[in-house]
């Protein structure tokens, strides 16, 4: 049985490096990659750990984690003493994180989203999601009784970092992530992989904004969109 999180991938044959020091590096995930092994994903041996150590020929450390349908930046320290502050850094809210997202349906201008999630093992967390909708488009692709089809583009700040957060909180407010699965619309995952033949998630890491634990300066590490996501942006007719 495939995995649901098994999802387009063009993995290049090298990572994108859109940072680096000698502390630090960080990448442009693919939308479709698993950042390391997983017992969950037994249909993969290719993980942005592997390719990144054999693109470097060191040692890396995922300071953080994406999820496999999740492109955008993902940050690796070099060594283990600079792994754990960094991770510190992560655990302590003390990192500015950014995504953008394709979600059905118009959003409001913005919004927060103070909603508890639930961790597989019953233990109910804190979770809070404050987004701005940056565009809003409506084509004229009849979807179930509807003539035309509306979505929006929403830039999205979690506080804390939540599994599947983003995902939740989306679907929490009834505007689902285009392309999640389980917990978006199905009906909607199907009309995109149908009529667009498109197969991954629209969520994307734009930036993190970090103060360095060696250097102690702010660090802002950005992202360009994955060939998926701005293929979608064009064919909903997104200005963007």
């Amino acid at each position: 049985m495939s995995n649901p999180e098994n999802t387009f991938s063009a993995v290049p044959p090298l990572l994108e490096i859109i940072y680096q020091d000698v502390h630090w590096v960080a990448v442009n995930k693919p939308h479709g990659l698993l950042v390391h092994r997983s017992s969950i994903a037994a249909d993969t041996d290719v993980f942005a750990v592997q390719l990144l150590r054999d693109q470097l020929s060191q040692k890396v450390y995922p300071v953080h984690r994406l999820d496999r349908k999740t492109g955008g930046v993902l940050l690796f320290a070099l060594d283990d003493a600079v792994n754990r502050a960094t991770q510190l850094l992560f655990q302590e809210g003390q990192v500015a994180k950014t995504y953008h997202a394709i979600v059905r349906g118009f959003t409001p201008d913005r919004g927060e989203i103070d909603y508890p999630l639930k961790r597989d093992d019953g233990v109910v967390q804190e979770a809070f999601t404050s987004y701005e909708t940056m565009e809003r488009v409506e084509i004229p692709v009849p979807f179930g009784i509807f003539n035309t089809s509306r979505y929006s583009l929403v830039r999205l700040t979690p506080t804390t970092g939540r599994m599947h957060q983003l995902r939740k909180h989306m679907a929490h407010i009834l505007h689902p992530i285009i392309g999640d699965r389980p917990h978006g619309c199905n009906k909607q995952n199907k009309f995109f992989k149908e009529v667009f033949q498109m197969n991954t998630m629209l969520l994307h890491a734009k930036s993190l904004v970090i103060r360095h634990p060696e250097t102690g300066k702010e660090v802002f590490i950005e992202a360009n969109y994955q060939q998926e996501f701005l293929r979608m942006l064009e064919t909903l007719h997104f200005s963007l």
